[in-house]
């Protein structure tokens, strides 16, 4: 499952901590989604988040709670309340980004959450636009093929247009039934060949709106020069 952008995950056998932080954060210009769970209803398998922050839990549930979350690419806070857990923590899981419970600490980790969840946003929006940027290309590479290809495909209709006229030039020559398909055959390639000129068409309208467009920017330019 994708994470979401704008979720923050606080777990904790505190109560307290969980109303501390979403209190806190309460002030800031951008409020995240909460999702608060305690260690003991822990799903082990979540990760519908954009930022995890892990509080107070007793030690035997360290492992269980941070094992999976530090094996996901999402930011993560562990706030510890003693120097031994904090020690333990670092050593165990790198990645965590440990902060002692101090005066500073709800300051500092608002702080800090807050500029993870803004890039979380930002490289979700980035990924979106390659994406749709791989897609534009996908269809321009083939927007491309296709007229480079149009003169071929004219051809070949030119032909089989040809070829259908002789036969239905010399009445007789053909039964009701073979006349009715070679006409099908010759109306369905004038419906492609208007749809390869429309292709053409398009193609000229696009490059006077381009020309149009290149025209706009220079004027532009030069009335900001002269500025």
């Amino acid at each position: 499952m994708p994470a979401d952008h704008s979720t923050a995950l606080i777990i904790s056998d505190e109560a307290e901590f969980s109303r501390s932080i979403t209190a806190r954060w309460q002030t800031e210009r951008t409020v995240p989604t909460f999702t608060l769970l305690g260690g003991d209803i822990w799903p082990r398998s979540l990760d519908n988040f954009a930022v995890a922050i892990v509080g107070p839990l007793r030690r035997e549930l360290l492992s269980v709670i941070i094992e999976p979350l530090h094996s996901t690419p999402q930011p993560l806070f562990c706030v510890c309340d003693d120097a031994a857990t904090a020690q333990l923590v670092r050593e165990r899981w790198p990645r965590a980004s440990v902060l002692r419970r101090d005066e500073n600490w709800l300051h500092i980790l608002i702080l800090s959450a807050s500029e993870a969840l803004l890039r979380a946003r930002a490289e979700g929006r980035a990924r979106s636009a390659e994406e749709k940027c791989a897609a534009l290309e996908r269809q321009a590479t083939l927007g491309r093929y296709m007229l480079d290809m149009r003169h071929t495909l004219n051809n070949s209709l030119t032909s089989v247009l040809g070829n259908s006229d002789l036969l239905l030039v010399e009445p007789g020559s053909l039964s009701a039934q073979a006349r009715a398909q070679i006409e099908t055959i010759r109306n369905m390639t004038l419906r492609i060949h208007e749809v390869m000129q429309r292709f053409s068409s398009l193609e000229k309208e696009m490059k006077v709106v381009a020309q149009q467009a290149e025209r706009d920017s220079g004027k532009y330019r030069t009335a900001a020069a002269g500025d």
